[in-house]
């Protein structure tokens, strides 16, 4: 988590292996590149791209392919997990339509359905739920979750919304100006003076009844309106020169 420009995007990328970074990225304690860590990390990027003639059900197929071997085609196996997905994101409806042809929100989750077939143990989530509405936006992440206990896998995502990170995740990374701020469980993380700081704005938290944390930004206090002075114009006297002028 963390505000626009903290680096949120970038660390993604940097893990995925499509920025150059100074550091070491390793699963495990091991370096991979390559096919290797395409078979290791599923990525759903911010603003995927869709190719031009690809139905919904090709374009979640291609997820497949950091399991294929040089010209060799997928298998009856690859296209089960491919259409396993698209169920489970309740996208079958939209398998024949072409994918440069759907609305923001269906086509984040079928995005979201390519990186599911890929089947990696790690998944890296750029803001997974920003295009959805309420209900997509819940029954999403409460799949990227039911998943996650299932194959036992690793989720990293950046997130804007707090309340979502807070009821969700293991743990929160804050990010801002470049470093990293706090990192721990939502509570140590998610405290008003961390967030107003480094958000630049005030914050209330609350319990919700299931016991996570609420983020609420508060309102700026609007500032008086100063009255007008002896030698501030007032509308008649603003309408009187405008109309001299003329």
């Amino acid at each position: 988590i963390g505000p626009n420009g903290a680096g949120k995007s970038s660390l993604l990328k940097a893990v995925v292996g499509l920025v150059t970074t100074s550091g070491v990225v390793a699963f495990d304690g091991e370096q991979r590149k390559g096919s290797a860590r395409s078979r290791t990390v599923a990525y759903l990027p911010q603003s995927p791209v869709f190719p031009v003639g690809m139905t919904v059900a090709e374009y979640v197929l291609l997820g497949r392919s950091a399991h294929l071997s040089w010209a060799s085609s997928e298998s009856g196996s690859d296209r089960s997990a491919a259409a396993a997905a698209i169920d489970r994101l309740e996208l079958s409806t939209l398998a024949s339509r072409p994918v440069t042809e759907l609305s923001g929100g269906e086509a984040q989750r079928v995005a979201l359905a390519r990186a599911l077939t890929q089947e990696t143990p790690v998944l890296l989530l750029d803001e997974p739920t920003s295009a959805l509405d309420l209900g997509h936006q819940v029954a999403v992440l409460e799949l990227i979750d039911e998943l996650r206990r299932e194959r036992a896998l690793t989720v990293m995502s950046a997130m804007h919304d707090l309340t979502a990170a807070g009821r969700f995740c293991d743990a929160l990374v804050l990010l801002g100006e470049e470093r990293v701020r706090a990192s721990g469980l939502p509570s140590d993380v998610l405290t008003e003076s961390l967030l107003s700081t480094t958000y630049g704005a005030g914050v209330s938290l609350f319990t919700a009844s299931d016991g996570s944390l609420v983020v609420v930004p508060d309102r700026s206090t609007p500032k008086p309106r100063d009255r007008p002075s002896a030698e501030t114009p007032t509308n008649q006297s603003t309408d009187r020169l405008l109309h001299r002028r003329t």
